[in-house]
């Protein structure tokens, strides 16, 4: 039976602007896939990234390119060989999951034999700011909303980072924290920021070097445990990780989809890494299939969604610091 593919670029406006070391977004730019077969539909979004040299063109083509092969009944497994890791195989694999599931009428989590997504406590991201508006909003998030784990993006001013991080602790002294500088610090900077970092009881420290910058952790022994995210993609990656980097961000928009990120997940189990799961700007869609994850992750970082001004309907929304799952059959049958 033939399928019938559409794929689409959508834009979330943001509720507020994201800043981080890289630049500011006001919007979610993401690239939806809808496959429809036998009466059903199955939906998979995705986040072109421009860090790994991604844009909505460039995955848009990506993806039509594979609407034969689509419509004839192409699987995920041979999806895994036809597109490389990133935001194109993402939506379509997600897409696939969807449909599986729902053709035979059995969710996602029971195939993987897990229970039902249940909520989860959720980082909440702090983006660039003044250390005083960092610290407000640090002190609102912990106390109105409940959140007890907040994850603050820096940048590459040490001095700043240093009165940033001492406001928010200084805000919210009960919260966890996770500090993401995005590829920008070098290891100087690492070491200059050991004593804030500790100071602050910091739990995880993700990518604080570019990733072709790797070699540099060999000898590194801090006290604060270092998360690759731009450095991990997919499971193949783990080995050159080993003796530099204690935990690995899984992310459905670097491992190519929810097929590809299961076998992550069990592959850095095995090999001793913590794992956190993350997420782009994206909306709940982009979300669903990383609950799959999360149900496992140390760390799960999934506020994406948060931060847009609209939502989709049913999407996840933030509970006492946790994130509950969407509303039954909103992804994953």
């Amino acid at each position: 039976m033939l399928r019938e593919l559409s794929v689409r670029h959508c834009s979330f406006p943001l509720a507020a602007p994201f800043r981080i070391s890289r630049g500011t977004r006001h919007a979610a730019e993401v690239v939806v896939v809808e496959l429809r077969q036998g009466g059903q539909g199955g939906r998979g979004e995705s986040v072109p990234y421009a860090r790994y040299g991604e844009s909505v063109a460039s995955v848009l083509a990506q993806i039509e390119a594979l609407r034969p092969a689509l419509a004839a009944g192409m699987g995920r497994d041979e999806l895994q060989a036809r597109l490389p890791p990133g935001a194109a195989r993402n939506a379509v694999d997600t897409a696939l999951w969807d449909l599986e599931s729902r053709l035979a009428s059995v969710p996602v989590h029971a195939r993987l034999a897990r229970p039902a997504p249940a909520p989860v406590v959720t980082a909440v991201t702090l983006g660039i700011d003044t250390p005083e508006h960092m610290a407000q909003a640090a002190a609102r998030l912990a106390g109105d909303a409940g959140a007890g784990l907040l994850k603050l993006k820096l940048d590459a001013d040490t001095t700043a980072n240093v009165a940033r991080l001492d406001a928010v602790r200084r805000a919210a002294p009960a919260a966890r924290l996770i500090v993401d500088p995005n590829e920008s610090w070098d290891i100087r900077a690492l070491r200059d920021m050991q004593p804030a970092l500790e100071r602050a009881a910091v739990d995880l420290l993700e990518q604080p070097l570019p990733a072709d910058r790797d070699e540099d952790l060999a000898d590194w022994s801090g006290r604060i445990p270092v998360c690759a995210d731009e450095s991990c993609h997919v499971a193949s990656d783990l080995p050159r990780l080993r003796d530099r980097y204690q935990a690995v961000n899984i992310k459905l928009d670097k491992t190519g989809g929810l097929t590809e990120a299961w076998r992550l997940l069990r592959a850095a189990r095995d090999g001793g890494f913590r794992v956190m799961v993350g997420c782009m700007v994206c909306s709940s869609l982009g979300i669903a299939p990383a609950l799959e994850i999360a149900r496992e992750a140390a760390f799960v970082d999934l506020d994406g969604p948060l931060w847009l001004k609209d939502d989709l309907p049913g999407g996840v929304t933030l509970r006492d610091g946790r994130l509950q799952p969407p509303a039954a059959g909103f992804w994953g049958g």
